[in-house]
C-alpha cells in the first residue's frame, strides 16, 4: 500500500482489495472491519448496530476474536461498544478500567481473548446513535496513542460506506439494508425467538427472559447467542433454562 497516499485513499485500497465479483453485500461490514484494521495501528475491529435498547447487532468483524469480543458483551449487557452506542461518545478503556466498571465482561475477554485494551467510537453522522466500530489492542499501551483523530476520520468513511450502500441497493423496510443480514447478525436474530420462547414457557415478560438467557450462558461458559441457538433449535427447553433445572443441551 502506498505509504505517501493520504488516509482516505489507504482505507479505500485497502476495501477494494477485498471485493470480488463473488463478494455478498451481507458480508460488507466483515471487509469494512478487515480494511480498518489494515489501516489503524490496532490488533482487531468490529462493528455493530443497536436497533432499540436491548436489540444490539453485529455485523462484521475482523477476525474470530473481534466476534467474540462483542458477543461477550452482549453475554454479560455491558461494555464500551454498548456505551458508546448509547451515550455517542469515545470510550477507552485498558483492562484496570474494565476491571473496574464491568468486572464480569473484564473476566470473560482476558480468558477468551487476547485484548487487554478497546477504542469503542460510536457511528457517526447518517448512523448517528445508531452503533458503533470496537477497536482492540492486545496491549494496553496502546491505547491512549491512538491517533483519534485518523480513527474517527476512519469511522466516517466506515458510515459513509453503509448508508451508500444502504441508498444504491434495493431491500425490504421490514428487513432493512442488504449488511444488516451479515452471518453474525442472522445469528443473534436467535436471540429474540429464545426470549420468546423463554417468555412463554416461564411466563416472564421478554426482558427477563432475556436476563435468564445471559445469566445461563454465563454460567455455562457460553455465548448468549450460541445458547439461544440451542433454545430456538429445540436442544434446550427453555423451561429448563431457569434454575436448578437448567440441563446440558442435548
Amino acid at each position: 500500500m502506498d505509504s505517501g497516499a493520504t488516509l482516505a485513499e489507504r482505507f479505500r485500497a485497502a476495501l477494494s482489495e477485498q471485493a470480488t465479483p463473488e463478494a455478498l453485500p451481507e458480508l460488507l461490514p466483515q471487509r469494512l472491519s478487515r480494511a480498518v484494521a489494515r489501516v489503524l495501528p490496532v490488533d482487531g475491529v468490529g462493528i455493530s448496530v443497536r436497533v432499540d435498547p436491548d436489540r444490539h447487532f453485529p455485523l462484521g468483524a475482523s477476525d474470530a476474536h473481534s466476534g467474540l469480543a462483542e458477543r461477550l458483551q452482549f453475554t454479560v449487557g455491558a461494555g464500551p461498544c454498548l456505551q458508546a452506542s448509547e451515550a455517542r461518545q469515545p470510550v477507552f478503556v485498558v483492562a484496570q478500567d474494565m476491571a473496574r466498571r464491568w468486572p464480569a465482561f473484564h473476566d470473560l475477554l482476558l480468558s477468551r481473548t487476547p485484548y487487554r485494551g478497546i477504542v469503542a467510537l460510536p457511528l457517526r453522522r447518517g448512523l448517528a446513535g445508531a452503533g458503533a466500530i470496537d477497536l482492540y489492542f492486545r496491549r494496553a499501551d496502546e491505547v491512549p496513542v491512538l491517533d483519534v483523530f485518523a480513527a474517527m476520520t476512519i469511522g466516517d468513511l466506515v458510515t459513509a460506506t453503509l448508508a451508500e450502500a444502504a441508498v444504491w441497493s434495493s431491500w425490504e423496510e421490514t428487513d432493512g439494508p442488504r449488511w444488516l443480514q451479515s452471518p453474525s447478525a442472522r445469528h443473534r436474530a436467535g436471540v429474540w425467538r429464545a426470549m420468546s420462547m423463554t417468555s412463554l414457557a416461564l411466563g416472564v415478560e421478554t426482558d427477563e427472559a432475556l436476563a435468564v438467557l445471559r445469566a445461563q450462558a454465563y454460567a455455562r461458559g457460553r455465548t448468549v447467542d450460541d445458547l439461544a441457538a440451542d433454545v430456538v433449535d429445540g436442544r434446550l427447553d427453555p423451561r429448563e433454562v431457569f434454575g436448578d433445572g437448567a440441563t446440558e443441551p442435548r
